[in-house]
């Protein structure tokens, strides 16, 4: 979905673009739903986007993307879930670890002025964020006296799970071609992304599957109690945030992004605004937290707006009815 968002965003304003895709997302959610597929026969109306059918873990198809030379990489590529990287650490790893690092290495032996930029995720904190110490509200939780989470948050000595870790590690080795080799390379540590042309599955992509549950009538699972937390920020002022550090002079950086503490919700109050819009009960059944499921996270988008002069121009309430009215437009796709 994000990597859909940036391949648009740059066609549209003329540029050539290349992307590079497996189609194996739904695979690994275990759907038979065609769900990134849908992205991908929606960029073939552009003249100017290539796309190659192929994997980031295969040296001729990154070659093949590269070709002779590109200004620009953003590697969206991943596998994105927690409970998959659970059932699947080695395809965990080998897509979010061994996949970054490939690419990394050929794009330095064959365009090392290229800006390589990482897509992180807030992920690579792990437990550490469940020491900041929050109150239970009504219908949400908050951190207690602190306005999100910043860059200096530590990494190290704390449980993630294997995904955490294996974005951990391609989030480390994009800092190091940073510096070791005089790369441009930016790791967005990203949080809660949504937007047009997003397929949510109950293991990945929350924002879009409580929506296509709600105007389908389907059940849903709430893990824990509903108050936890997110700052939400929409995919086109994601892709601003990376077109702003691939012009930008700043050579190698680390951002967390997302849409701060101006644009948080709770599944709860998530689950409210959508009755309110679509007048439909959700069937609700609430299960066990889930391993490394945090209670808050909200990013200190501080840095990035200072460094990038970058801000979050759409609400989340504007932005979930972009969604809402998209997911009513394609309804039958999401038909059983």
């Amino acid at each position: 979905m994000i990597g859909s968002h940036a391949a648009e965003y740059y066609a549209k304003k003329g540029d050539d673009v290349v992307v590079l895709d497996n189609l194996m997302r739904s695979r690994l959610f275990g759907s038979d739903k065609k769900s990134v597929e849908y992205n991908w026969n929606y960029l073939a109306k552009y003249p100017n986007i290539t796309r190659i059918k192929g994997d980031v873990r295969n040296d001729e198809d990154v070659l093949k993307a590269i070709g002779d030379d590109v200004d620009a990489v953003i590697h969206t590529a991943a596998q994105p879930g927690v409970p998959s990287s659970m059932k699947m650490p080695k395809e965990d790893f080998s897509i979010n670890a061994f996949g970054t690092v490939n690419v990394l290495e050929h794009l330095r032996q064959k365009c090392d002025k290229a800006t390589f930029v990482y897509c992180s995720t807030n992920k690579v904190y792990g437990e550490n964020v469940d020491r900041i110490p929050i109150e239970e509200k009504e219908t949400r939780y908050i951190f207690k006296g602190l306005k999100g989470v910043d860059e200096q948050m530590p990494i190290d000595h704390t449980g993630h799970s294997p995904y955490g870790a294996s974005k951990y590690v391609g989030d480390l080795y994009t800092q190091e071609y940073g510096r070791l080799y005089g790369m441009k390379t930016c790791c967005f540590r990203m949080s809660c992304i949504y937007g047009r042309r997003q397929f949510g599955f109950e293991d990945q992509g929350w924002v879009a599957w409580f929506i296509i549950a709600s105007l389908m009538k389907k059940p849903i699972n709430i893990f824990g109690n509903g108050k936890q937390v997110r700052d939400m920020l929409f995919a086109d002022d994601v892709v601003k945030a990376y077109d702003l550090f691939i012009k930008s002079n700043l050579k190698h950086e680390v951002f967390n992004l997302g849409g701060g503490p101006e644009n948080t919700i709770s599944l709860i109050e998530f689950l409210n605004i959508l009755k309110e819009k679509t007048g439909n009960e959700m069937q609700m059944t609430f299960k066990d937290w889930r391993p490394s499921d945090q209670k808050v996270y909200i990013s200190d988008t501080s840095k990035v707006k200072e460094k990038l002069g970058w801000q979050p121009e759409i609400s989340v309430n504007e932005g979930i009815q972009i969604l809402l009215d998209w997911a009513k437009e394609n309804k039958e796709m999401f038909q059983d």
